[in-house]
């Protein structure tokens, strides 16, 4: 049984997370230690987060952008995919297995490219595929990002084991869709998962319990590595 309720909020509200990102819902409720923050009016579409986890509330802007939180300022990725064509054969070609040591290293550079968080793409690397080069979904989505053959192919890559071609391809593909939704980190993580047709049709996460569970988990695990951060700068900062 659910806990008492609050009072819900005012429509248009941003979430300020103590990690510093912002994600912006209609209203929101307390329901025992987490907060529900629905993406729509009507309440059809919500992510849950750990009340704790959240510094404060302020008013939406109207037009406001709201902007994923980088070490650096955004650019625009322009993405002009091919035509699309049947998945070649070297697309799921096996090459020799990574260290795991090299991992971390790719997900550095392929982020830096993109200008995203290396923290948001390992969170998105640790769902999809547990960090497993070779894994293959019962969808048939490949690698360590879980592309879909089509996809991966319109992002150029040859070799969807491949752990570099995989993670600059994946990256990229979410660093355009935070730009298609505004840096509404939410709605981007939802269109990854459920495609960007669903996010448009229902105006936010779509009424999937995968795609719901896939947000949340996603979004938790992103703001545990910035809060785990944060304490050891702070930490560090008293031991000085």
């Amino acid at each position: 049984m659910l806990s008492a309720l609050a009072a819900p909020a005012f429509a248009g509200d941003i979430a300020i997370l103590r990690n510093g990102f912002n994600m912006p819902h209609d209203h929101h409720e307390v329901i025992g230690e987490s907060t529900r923050l629905y993406m729509d009016e009507n309440g059809r579409t919500f992510v849950d987060v750990r009340t704790a986890e959240i510094d404060r509330f302020e008013k939406a802007k109207e037009d406001s952008e709201i902007e994923l939180h980088n070490q650096m300022e955004p650019e625009p990725v322009v993405i002009i995919p091919p035509p699309a064509i049947e998945p070649p054969a070297t697309l799921i070609e096996k090459p020799p297995t990574p260290h795991a040591d090299d991992l971390p290293t790719v997900v550095r550079n392929a982020s830096f490219k993109v200008k995203l968080d290396p923290d948001l793409v390992h969170s998105v690397i640790r769902y999809e595929s547990g960090g497993n080069t070779h894994a293959v979904s019962s969808k048939g989505a490949l690698g360590l990002m879980q592309l879909m053959p089509k996809t991966a192919l319109k992002l150029g890559v040859r070799n969807a084991f491949n752990p570099e071609q995989n993670v600059q391809a994946g990256a990229q593909y979410l660093r355009s869709l935070l730009e298609q939704f505004n840096f509404d980190l939410v709605k981007a993580l939802a269109a990854y998962n459920a495609g960007p047709e669903s996010v448009l049709k229902y105006g936010g996460v779509p009424p999937y319990l995968e795609t719901r569970q896939y947000v949340a988990s996603i979004v938790k695990d992103f703001n545990k590595k910035k809060l785990a951060q944060k304490t050891q700068t702070v930490t560090a900062q008293h031991s000085q």
